[in-house]
């Protein structure tokens, strides 16, 4: 595939989503203990619409998001073989595709959980992360009348555990065995599982697209589907600092060709509907606490000749911030999340992207408040940066620096899927987290389907305090070497 040149502002910004696309903590999931929601929060990907882009389809723009422009606007405008596709069908407006993502990576002490790392958790394990299809019917709008469309999309493979919803997937899925510690369901070794992370039917009418039902976030850069990472890996704060999808509606207004508004209504971070109580018990502090409507919006200002663009989104609302240990009700507060994304394509060649995430949770009762009169304030923030050369026509390098900062120990927990499956873990990392990835996108002779990216990552953290747990090797190790490849095929 060539990686023709495109002013494509930033659409492929967190925060730009197209009308038939799709918009990552963990999910917080309902077959689980309750106190690990609040610990694992999306902790990451979109599905709003965007501005019509002269001459590029508008499918998959938000799954090209997390690309660099060069990239992403070579890839929708000529776009991989599509397999499943029918005329049928097609000439309808409705196209079915999906791809499928496997890799293997590890870390340097030869631990088997490379650490507080996603999606690509497991050491020396082949993973086949994702095995995802889709199907939708795109919005068209561009006649100014009505038209209406929608969007399923089905997620098989290792990363499902992330991109669960409470009171969808989270529970509709869930294969516990049929005994567990203390009388609880235990999931044991379940790496493989089924996600169904967007479902949603849209309406628009001229500058107007209005999106209604289970989609993914507009907070952001990186984002759930493979192909629309540079990096197989993916940041802290994607993965610990944001949501992965929401329940709700989301109108998307484009105002003229630089400002395009984003607003709605949802049902908070990764929740689908009140989930049942984890031990099946009517618990008066559960039920209900996650019926609380949230607040999801934002704007996209780009520049006129689109080599710059301005994203910030916006995710407010009550949520579980904490569970009293003797009562075990809920303690429901605020959680906010704001984010900034900041794209500039310096050249044909060159793209620069900043990001900065600002987020809280109100009632969070992490150890440093619980001796206040009510459990305090958790923040967490930080600040990414990419920076993306294109080599040649099939080469694209790139490099991540981070730099997330879990102030109250809140958030990053280690490793996820271990904490989910209810088998040891260990969290509380109050502290700074910094990160710098190197990686190449390389598309065997030009092809248009196949993607390999190997990638080398240096994580470190430095806590506030000494002596508590550290994320690295055996619990034991401040820093860590990783280096990982995956490959994508699109069908």
């Amino acid at each position: 595939m060539r990686f023709a040149k495109f002013k494509l502002p930033l659409w492929v910004a967190g925060g730009l989503l197209t009308a038939t696309a799709t918009s990552a903590t963990a999910a917080e999931q309902t077959q689980l203990d309750p106190s690990l929601y609040t610990q694992v929060a999306q902790a990451d990907v979109p599905s709003a619409p965007v501005p019509v882009i002269p001459n590029v389809p508008e499918e998959d723009a938000y799954q090209m998001r997390a690309l660099p422009p060069q990239e992403a606007a070579a890839e929708v405008e000529e776009g991989p073989t599509r397999y499943l596709e029918l005329d049928a069908l097609t000439s309808r407006g409705i196209s079915t595709y999906g791809w499928i993502n496997a890799g293997i990576g590890a870390n340097n002490w030869g631990y088997p959980w490379n650490g507080p790392i996603t999606f690509n958790d497991r050491a020396w394990m082949g993973q086949m992360n994702q095995l995802y299809l889709v199907n939708e019917k795109v919005l068209d709008t561009e006649d100014g009348g009505w038209d209406w469309g929608g969007r399923v999309d089905l997620l098989y493979g290792t990363d499902y555990i992330f991109t669960t919803a409470r009171g969808l997937d989270g529970n509709l899925f869930y294969q516990p065995n049929p005994a567990g510690s203390g009388g609880a369901p235990s999931w044991g070794d379940k790496y493989y599982g089924l996600a169904l992370p967007q479902m949603y039917g849209e309406v628009g009418y001229g500058d107007h697209a209005v999106k209604f039902g289970h989609f993914y976030t507009i907070i952001g850069y990186e984002v759930v589907p493979a192909i629309g990472n540079f990096f197989y890996t993916h940041a802290y704060t994607m993965q610990y600092g944001e949501p992965f999808t929401h329940t709700g509606v989301l109108d998307v207004w484009t105002v003229n060709d630089q400002l395009t508004v984003y607003g709605g209504i949802t049902n908070g971070w990764d929740n689908y509907s009140d989930p049942i109580n984890y031990f099946g018990i009517n618990n008066p502090g559960y039920p209900g606490a996650n019926s609380n409507a949230a607040f999801l919006g934002g704007a996209t200002f780009k520049s006129s000749d689109e080599a710059q663009a301005l994203t910030m989104t916006v995710s407010s609302g009550n949520e579980i911030g904490s569970f009293d240990s003797v009562s075990g009700l809920a303690n429901i507060g605020n959680r906010s999340v704001l984010s900034t994304v900041y794209i500039n394509e310096l050249s044909d060649k060159l793209t620069y992207v900043f990001q900065n995430d600002n987020g809280w949770q109100f009632n969070a009762g992490t150890p440093d408040t619980l001796n206040q009169a009510q459990p305090g304030t958790a923040l967490w923030y930080g600040i990414n940066q990419y920076m993306f050369y294109t080599f040649s026509d099939n080469v694209v390098g790139g490099m991540r620096l981070e730099w997330f900062r879990d102030n109250n120990g809140y958030r990053v927990i280690n490793p996820i899927r271990n904490a989910l499956f209810g088998g040891p873990f260990e969290g509380g990392y109050q502290g700074n987290f910094w990160q710098a990835t190197w990686g190449l996108n390389w598309k065997p002779n030009g092809s248009r389907n196949w993607m390999i990216r190997p990638e080398l990552r240096y994580d470190w953290y430095s806590p506030d305090s000494p002596g508590g747990p550290l994320p690295f090797g055996n619990f034991n190790e401040y820093g860590q070497f990783y280096g990982g490849c995956d490959v994508i095929w699109q069908f």
